[in-house]
C-alpha cells in the first residue's frame, strides 16, 4: 500500500504542476489581455484546486504511514520530510484555496484573473522551492527528474 501511495503522490505532482501552470498562464492572459472570465477559466481553476487537494491527501497519508512526524530533526533529510516539506506544501495549498475563493468573490473579470494569477503563482513558487530544498537535503533526488 505504501508503494502505491508513494507512486501516486510522485506521479500526481505532474498533474498539479501542469494544471497550476495552465491556470496561471490563462489568468495572466485574461488579466493582461482584459479578457472575460469564462466558465472554462473557472473550471481550470477548480481542477487545479482539486488536484492540489488530492496531492495533499496522498501526502498526508504517506506522512503518517511512514512516521515522518516522529523523525529525528537533527538530520537534514529527516528535518526536510518532518517539517519543511509539509509546511511549505500546506502553505501552497492554502494559497491555492484562498486564491480560488477570492476569485469567486471578485466582481469583475480582471480582478478574478489577477487573484488567480497572484495566488496560484505564489503557490507554484512555494512548490518549486520545496522541490529544490528536497534536492539539497537528499542528494539522491533530482529536480523533476532532471539531474
Amino acid at each position: 500500500m505504501n508503494e502505491i501511495l508513494k507512486s501516486a503522490h510522485s506521479g500526481w505532482r505532474y498533474v498539479v504542476f501542469v494544471l497550476l501552470i495552465a491556470a496561471i498562464f490563462q489568468a495572466l492572459s485574461g488579466w493582461l489581455g482584459k479578457k472575460a472570465y469564462t466558465e472554462g477559466n473557472r473550471k481550470l481553476n477548480v481542477f487545479a484546486l482539486i488536484s492540489a487537494h488530492i496531492q495533499l491527501l496522498l501526502g498526508l497519508a504517506l506522512y503518517f504511514m511512514n512516521g515522518w512526524f516522529k523523525a529525528d530533526s537533527s538530520a537534514a533529510i529527516a528535518r526536510y520530510w518532518k517539517m519543511e516539506h509539509i509546511s511549505i506544501m500546506l502553505a501552497a495549498i492554502i494559497l491555492i484555496t484562498i486564491g480560488n475563493a477570492r476569485s469567486k468573490k471578485a466582481t469583475d473579470a480582471a480582478a478574478k484573473h489577477r487573484t488567480i494569477a497572484i495566488f496560484f503563482g505564489l503557490a507554484l513558487i512555494f512548490i518549486v522551492v520545496a522541490i529544490y530544498l528536497m534536492t539539497k537535503s537528499d542528494p539522491s533526488r533530482t529536480f523533476f527528474g532532471v539531474s
